[in-house]
C-alpha cells in the first residue's frame, strides 16, 4: 500500500459549528462512553489544486459567496477527468512536457469546469466520511451531503457575510471536497474562507483549526502543527487541532512527540478521530496488536456510517500489511456495506484481490476506481497490474496510468501542494529518476518520516548510489514499521551493496509478512531471493 497518512480520518461534527447553528461542543468530561473505546490503549490515541478565475468566489474579499448549482457535480466530474485524460493521453509523451508547462495546461484544462460548479465526484462517495470528517455543520453538512451543505453555507454567507464561523465552516467544508473529490482547486478557495472568517474574528479558534487541516492536506506539515498550536491556545478541546497536531507530528517523523499528541487529545476528546491515530502511531512503532486492539474497539463504538467505513478500512489496511488478505477483504466489505462508494474501501479491496490471485477482480475493481478519480496510489497500482499481467496493449495502458500521475503531480503543484514525496514514489519505478531523486531529497529536507527515509534511499538505489542509500533504508525500518515494501527495498539496496546475508533476510522477511504487497516488487523480491539461494 502507498504510505497512510491520518489526512482523511473523520472527525465529529462540533468544533466547527457556526456559533448560531447548533450548541456549543461538549467536553471530553460530557461525553459518555468516550474513554471506553481508548481503554485497551491506555486511554491514549490519532491535493493540490489549481486556482481559477470565476465569478463571486467564496472567501474572495468581501464578495457574497456564489452557491453550487445543484445537480451538476457529477457531469463536472467525468468533465474533469476526461480533461485530465485528455491532457495525459500518449502515456510517455506526455512525460517529456516540462511540468511547469503540463501545470499550466491542467490548470486550464481542469479547473475550467470544476472551479465553476464545485466538486469532482458524484454525490455518493465520500459524503458520509465528510459527515464524521468534516466537523462541517450545519443542515445539510450534518446529513453528509457535502456539495449540499456547501450549497447552503453559500446562501446562508450571502445573508449573514460577517458570521466568521460559517467562513471558517465554509473553509474546512472545500478542504474536505479537495481531499474527497479529487479537487484541488478548493485548497485555494478554502484558503481565502478561512482568512475572511479571521479577518473578521482575529484568533478565533475555528479558523485557526481550519488553516492547520489546509496545511495537512498540502503536506505543510510545520505549518500545519503551527496553526493547530495557535488553535489549541484559543480552545484546548478543539478536536480538529488537537487530531491535525498528531498528523502533522506524525508526518515528520515526531513519533514519541505525536503519541504524547495522542494522549493528550484522549484526555481531552476521546473517540473516533482520536483512536483511529492512536493506532496508527503505534502501528507505526511495531506495536500492531495495539493498533489492532484500538481499532476494533473504535469500531466497535462507531456508529455513523462515515464512521464505521473509516475505521473498517483502517481496520482492512492494517491486515493487507500483515499479509492477511482474507481478513483485510472482510473489513472493506464492511467498510462499503457502510458506504458502498467509499474510495480508500474500493481501493483497498482491489489490493487484497490482487494479492489474492484474483487479478482479474482487482483491475475491474481499480478501472472504476481511476475512471472517477485518476489519483496517484491507484493509477500506480493499475499501471503495475497491467504490466504484471503483460497482455497485448497492457504496457501502453500502463503508462498512461504513469501518465496521469505525472498530471495530477502538475495540477497539485500548481494549486501549492507539495508533491515530492508522491513524485519521488511513482518516478522512482516508473519516471524519472533523477527527478525521483530530486523530490526527494527535497522531501526528506522538509521531515525525517520513515517513509521519507524510505523514499529516498529508494530514489537513491535507482540512481546507483547504493552505498548513500543504505544508511536511509535501515532508518526507513528502524521503527519496527511492518511495511514490506520498506523491506524490500532494504534487501534490494543490502545486495547492491555486497551484504548477501542481510538481503537474504530483509527480502524473505517482506514476503513472510506480505508476499503480494506489490505485483511487480514481490516478482522481483521472489527472484532476488532465488537467485541469493543459489549462491549460498
Amino acid at each position: 500500500m502507498p504510505p497512510r497518512t491520518t489526512d482523511s480520518t473523520p472527525e465529529r461534527r462540533d468544533d466547527d459549528r457556526a456559533p448560531s447553528t447548533g450548541p456549543e461542543p461538549e467536553t471530553a468530561g460530557e461525553r459518555e462512553g468516550g474513554a471506553a473505546a481508548g481503554a485497551g490503549a491506555g486511554s491514549g490515541k490519532g491535493g493540490d489544486g489549481t486556482s481559477g478565475a470565476r465569478p463571486a468566489e467564496p472567501g474572495a474579499g468581501h464578495t457574497a459567496p456564489t452557491p453550487s448549482p445543484a445537480g451538476e457535480d457529477g457531469d463536472d466530474t467525468d468533465q474533469r477527468v476526461a480533461a485530465m485524460r485528455r491532457a495525459a493521453d500518449g502515456g510517455r509523451r506526455w512525460r517529456a512536457l516540462h511540468l511547469a508547462g503540463c501545470a499550466v495546461l491542467l490548470a486550464v484544462a481542469v479547473t475550467g469546469g470544476a472551479v465553476a460548479v464545485g466538486g469532482g465526484q458524484d454525490g455518493g462517495t465520500g459524503v458520509d466520511a465528510v459527515s464524521a470528517a468534516g466537523a462541517l455543520s450545519p443542515g445539510d453538512l450534518a446529513r453528509g451531503d457535502l456539495d449540499a451543505g456547501i450549497a447552503s453555507l453559500q446562501k446562508h454567507l450571502r445573508a449573514q457575510p460577517r458570521d466568521f464561523g460559517g467562513w471558517s465552516t465554509l473553509g474546512v467544508a472545500y478542504v474536505e471536497q479537495a481531499r474527497t473529490k479529487g479537487d484541488p482547486s478548493r485548497y485555494p478557495q478554502a484558503e481565502r474562507a478561512l482568512r475572511r472568517s479571521l479577518d473578521l474574528e482575529p484568533g478565533n479558534d475555528q479558523a485557526l483549526a481550519g488553516q492547520a487541516a489546509l496545511a495537512a492536506a498540502r503536506h505543510d506539515f510545520p505549518g500545519a502543527l503551527s496553526h493547530a498550536d495557535r488553535a489549541l491556545k484559543q480552545n484546548p478541546y478543539n478536536e480538529r487541532a488537537l487530531c491535525t497536531r498528531i498528523d502533522a507530528l506524525v508526518e515528520l517523523g515526531r513519533y514519541d512527540d505525536a503519541a504524547k499528541a495522542a494522549d493528550t487529545a484522549d484526555d481531552r476528546r476521546p473517540g473516533v478521530p482520536v483512536f483511529t491515530r492512536y493506532a496508527y502511531v503505534h502501528e507505526l512503532r511495531g506495536d500492531v496488536r495495539t493498533a489492532r486492539s484500538v481499532l476494533e474497539r473504535a469500531l466497535g463504538s462507531a456508529s455513523a456510517p462515515a464512521d464505521v467505513a473509516y475505521v473498517a478500512t483502517s481496520l482492512g489496511q492494517l491486515a493487507w500489511n500483515q499479509g492477511e488478505y482474507k481478513t483485510a477483504l472482510g473489513h472493506y466489505a464492511r467498510a462499503l456495506a457502510a458506504d458502498d462508494a467509499y474510495l480508500p474501501a474500493l481501493e483497498g479491496r482491489a489490493r487484497a484481490q490482487a494479492a489474492s490471485g484474483d487479478r482479474a477482480a482487482a483491475v475491474t475493481g481499480l478501472e472504476q476506481v481511476v475512471a472517477r478519480f485518476p489519483l496517484p496510489g491507484p493509477l500506480v497500482a493499475l499501471g503495475e497490474l497491467y504490466e504484471d499481467r503483460g497482455a497485448d496493449g497492457d504496457r501502453a495502458k500502463a503508462g498512461d496510468q504513469y501518465a496521469l500521475v505525472d498530471a495530477w503531480t502538475a495540477l497539485a503543484r500548481a494549486g501549492g501542494a507539495n508533491t515530492d514525496l508522491e513524485t519521488a514514489l511513482a518516478a522512482a519505478d516508473h519516471g524519472d529518476r533523477k527527478e525521483a531523486l530530486r523530490s526527494a531529497r527535497a522531501e526528506w529536507d522538509r521531515r525525517h518520516s520513515v517513509h521519507t527515509a524510505d523514499a529516498l534511499a529508494w530514489a537513491l538505489h535507482v540512481n546507483g548510489r547504493d552505498e548513500e542509500a543504505l544508511p536511509y533504508a535501515r532508518r526507513a525500518t528502524a521503527t519496527g514499521y511492518r511495511n514490506a515494501v520498506f523491506l524490500y527495498h532494504r534487501g534490494v539496496i543490502e545486495r547492491a551493496t555486497g551484504d548477501e546475508r542481510g538481503a537474504r533476510t530483509h527480502l524473505k522477511a517482506a514476503l513472510d509478512l506480505n508476499p503480494g504487497f506489490s505485483p511487480l516488487g514481490a516478482r522481483e523480491a521472489r527472484t532476488a531471493l532465488k537467485d541469493l539461494e543459489g549462491n549460498r
